[in-house]
């Protein structure tokens, strides 16, 4: 086939068929990217050349190999993949000045100039898909086909996880199957003052693949701002950028450098993660609007497999929709395991629905379970008697308080109120601002102005608050760190008398947590805001070897501190239970 602006691309030209027909089921995402290949193929300025696509998968599957050494037989879906990558083109006129050959002096003549026109990808795919083995072929493809000097790197959340990667290309120069791979490697590496004739040409050495014929190099990189920016990288694959606790955009740093360079790739491969909230759910708001159409990215190539719904974990037939290689790379024998573990093991569930089903994990929690997270009718509590819990912890950035209201039926009414500072606002990422809007919205969270949150102020703003909503207050828990001014303007005003101090420790705690669970399984703590939702979400727990639990702070922009002013709550109504009768 010629180059066309016309042509429907081979590989997913069958793909589509197959969805239509309805032999394979694919998500929402896989249908908006759908729609905008369909409008690659609309587009009389796209051209599709099908020659570098079929050159790419003929040297795949003659030259690499399997990590175990056994030969590569490239997936429809790789091939789907890839097509995306090397199938599209688009034509970019220049005016370049052409000197005479015979006389001084030149003259400026317009050029059509050929450029690729996918330099990112963006695949998101459930466990056990064999990402990290697509990217080793577009690596391997790109350092031995291309004859320019490139550098390529690959990086992970940690180095180990990186190196998974290139180990298939180790493999493939060992093993040394096809002709182009028998003619790089021949020779010895020692050879370093004979004829470079007897010397290998492509080798793993300290520093990764060196193509020692081109100067190429492939090698692993922290994932890090630091270790990334202003790299002049053609090929880059970022493995799980959404799996580990990643707070930095390391595409963003990775494309400024690769920017410099012309027809530059950036392969972000990954399943879905547990880390809410940061760079990970910022990017895939991005990824949203652009297969949406807010903005026509043509540039972006985007693979997002996932279920629907929650619903369809019960029915095989819709899994491959998560994982489009299941039943290949994967066995449904695996996913069934796994689907019947998470019905078993609560907390093992959020990971489960967001590895293998492409699930976002917001409300799905390690502590609490989906639906003991789900908020109740809203409430009010009018003049009701409460026990106040504050968790005062890090007043430079936010400070909690959680009303526990104990209702005639057993039940527990709840309601929150957090602060943080203007400053703190301002430096929050894309995600978690608009979080944070639903709940400065709903008015459960204050913000006040400047950069550090003054204890009195915070104080008053409370106090106005409690007599705005009239609530009667009878006992106050409390975390005695960072809390010593606010509690003893507590006492001058209110009184010593109900005031419990409850030190953050597995021994204070335990008890409180496993009743607060309880409670929370049966329905019975009744809030009604989001922001409660959203830390509840959020709590994790650490158990030592007697069962003691204690609540994990794992990351402080995991907010889990209205979790932890309601367990301050019960601990003071507990043992101020008469003040309530």
């Amino acid at each position: 086939m010629a180059l066309s602006n016309t042509a429907v691309p081979k590989y997913y030209g069958m793909f589509r068929d197959a969805v239509i027909r309805g032999e394979i089921p694919v998500c929402n995402e896989i249908s908006m990217e759908m729609n905008r290949i369909d409008d690659l193929i609309a587009d009389p300025e796209i051209y599709y050349d099908d020659t570098p696509v079929e050159g790419w998968i003929e040297y795949c599957e003659s030259e690499l190999t399997l990590t175990d050494g056994s030969d590569l037989k490239l997936l429809p879906t790789f091939k789907l993949w890839g097509e995306q990558i090397f199938g599209w083109y688009y034509f970019e006129e220049r005016r370049i000045y052409r000197p005479y050959k015979n006389r001084p002096g030149g003259r400026y003549v317009y050029k059509q100039v050929k450029h690729r026109l996918i330099n990112k990808q963006y695949l998101v795919v459930g466990r056990g898909a064999a990402k990290s083995l697509y990217d080793s072929c577009v690596h391997s493809y790109y350092q031995n086909v291309d004859t320019s000097t490139t550098h390529q790197i690959t990086t992970a959340p940690t180095m180990r996880q990186a190196e998974e990667v290139i180990t298939p290309i180790k493999t493939a120069i060992l093993r040394a199957r096809g002709p182009v791979f028998k003619f790089l490697t021949e020779g010895s590496l020692q050879n370093t003052t004979g004829s470079r004739a007897n010397r290998t040409k492509l080798a793993s050495t300290k520093k990764g693949i060196e193509n020692f014929m081109t100067g190429s190099l492939i090698e692993v990189r922290p994932m890090s701002i630091d270790k990334l920016q202003g790299l002049r990288v053609k090929v880059a694959t970022i493995d799980e950028w959404l799996s580990g606790d990643i707070r930095e955009d390391v595409v963003g740093a990775i494309e400024q450098g690769a920017a410099k360079v012309k027809d530059y790739l950036i392969i972000a491969t990954s399943s879905e993660g547990t880390v809410r909230n940061g760079a990970g759910d910022t990017i895939k708001m991005e990824l949203k609007s652009i297969l949406k159409g807010d903005y026509p990215a043509k540039n972006v190539s985007i693979w997002w497999y996932k279920l629907d719904s929650v619903d369809e974990v019960a029915n095989p037939d819709m899994w491959i929709k998560a994982n489009p290689n299941i039943g290949k790379t994967v066995s449904y024998e695996t996913y069934q395991r796994d689907v019947e573990r998470a019905e078993n093991a609560p907390a093992a569930r959020n990971d489960i629905l967001a590895k293998r089903f492409g699930l976002p994990m917001e409300g799905y929690t390690y502590f609490f379970t989906y639906e003991e997270t789900l908020p109740h009718k809203k409430r009010s509590y009018w003049q009701m008697p409460c026990a106040l819990g504050a968790d005062l912890s890090r007043g430079d950035d936010f400070c909690a308080f959680t009303f526990l209201f104990p209702l005639r039926t057993g039940d527990f009414g709840i309601k929150t109120r957090a602060y943080i500072s203007e400053l703190t606002l301002h430096k929050l990422p894309a995600a978690m601002r608009f979080k944070y809007d639903q709940f400065i919205e709903e008015g459960s969270l204050v913000v006040l102005d400047g950069s550090v949150l003054d204890m009195m102020e915070v104080y008053e703003d409370l106090d106005n608050h409690i007599i705005e909503a009239g609530y009667d207050v009878r006992c106050l828990g409390y975390d005695p760190y960072n809390a010593k001014d606010f509690v003893m303007r507590w006492e001058t005003e209110n009184g010593p008398y109900g005031i419990e101090k409850v030190i953050q420790g597995a021994k204070t705690e335990s008890v409180p947590l496993g009743e607060l669970k309880k409670l929370a399984e049966s329905r019975m703590l009744l809030f009604d805001e989001e922001l409660m939702t959203f830390a509840m979400g959020n709590a994790i727990t650490l158990e030592d070897t007697n069962g003691n639990r204690k609540l994990f702070k794992k990351r402080y922009d995991q907010k889990i501190d209205p979790v932890a002013a309601m367990m301050d709550a019960f601990v003071a109504y507990k043992l101020n239970r008469d003040a309530f009768e």
